[in-house]
């Protein structure tokens, strides 16, 4: 009895060691933790990454046609904060500008640069189509894309409008304290240019009134004659010399603009007024009224086809 014991207990140690050494192995084909992946599913790429603070995988769903490397970046920030630099690369290096289509970006393998960190992607190829094919599907491309711009005009129109309006109100607040200070340069810009042309008035009439005083009771005509001559060309010169200077002709019109600019600028400075910037931002605006009355004025021809439409 005991011989039988020893030799079943002897059976029983070479079938589990037999067992043990027969185990089959089996080799994980579950991607790497950090590995990027793409996949299609339902026609779109799935990209599925480790996001870098929550040590997570996450996928993003891409349009080929609609988004761009710069818009695939930038969801990938909001996603995790954690990300502060992100790039892609072609396989030999170069950057890939941000408004590059995904489509395009999805037809090779590239490098996607986060954090300073470089992970080799590789893009599954797809099977080559037939011209005919081909051309079938940019004519179905095409006729989505006028659909979709036909059915979202009008919503596009509003959020522009809206943008506008926005910045019309920024440019207008940016505005409102240099308007205040040019006011007050101009006016008094103004008041010392009225005071230099009401100074050549009081010149001209002691000068008419010297010559009367010379003429009549001084001297004579005979010998104040020559002068007024001498005078008179004299004057001639000196508008001849602010010709030659300004390249401008000589008129009490253009005198006076002339010394008010001159003594604009000259507080301008003094009071550090940028007119540089003024004329930007006076530019900027009237861009900005002008875009947003052509985007009222395609609104209200919508509104009257529509009109016309119901009735």
């Amino acid at each position: 009895m005991e011989l039988l014991q020893a030799e079943a207990a002897g059976l029983c140690v070479k079938l589990c060691g037999t067992l043990k050494d027969h185990q089959p192995r089996l080799c994980s084909t579950v991607a790497p933790p950090d590995e990027i992946t793409i996949n299609y599913r339902h026609g779109l790429p799935l990209i599925t990454l480790t996001l870098p603070s929550r040590k997570e995988r996450c996928q993003f769903v891409v349009k080929p046609m609609l988004s761009t490397v710069g818009s695939f970046l930038q969801d990938l920030r909001d996603e995790d904060k954690g990300v502060k630099s992100t790039a892609v690369l072609t396989a030999d290096g170069s950057e890939i500008p941000a408004s590059t289509l995904m489509g395009i970006l999805l037809m090779n393998d590239f490098k996607l640069v986060i954090n300073k960190i470089t992970y080799d992607v590789r893009c599954p190829k797809k099977e080559k189509l037939s011209c005919e094919h081909t051309a079938e599907m940019e004519n179905v491309k095409s006729l989505v894309h006028r659909l979709f711009t036909a059915l979202h005009s009008e919503e596009f129109q509003k959020r522009r409008e809206r943008r506008l309006l926005e910045k019309i109100d920024q440019l207008t607040g940016r505005l409102q304290p240099l308007e205040q200070m040019k006011a007050r340069i101009e006016a008094r810009s103004e008041a010392k240019t009225s005071g230099l042309l009401w100074a050549g008035l009081a010149l001209l009439s002691a000068q008419a009134g010297a010559m009367a005083w010379l003429t009549w009771w001084v001297y004579s005509w005979d010998i104040m004659e020559p002068v007024t001559y001498f005078i008179t060309f004299a004057n001639s010169m000196v508008f001849f010399a602010y010709f030659i200077v300004t390249r401008q002709d000589y008129t009490y019109s253009a005198v006076k603009r002339r010394q008010f600019l001159h003594f604009f600028h000259k507080k301008s400075k003094q009071q550090q007024f940028d007119v540089a910037q003024y004329n930007q931002l006076k530019e900027e605006l009237a861009k900005a009224n002008e875009s947003l009355g052509q985007v009222r004025h395609s609104l209200c021809l919508r509104m009257r086809e529509e009109l016309k439409e119901k009735n």
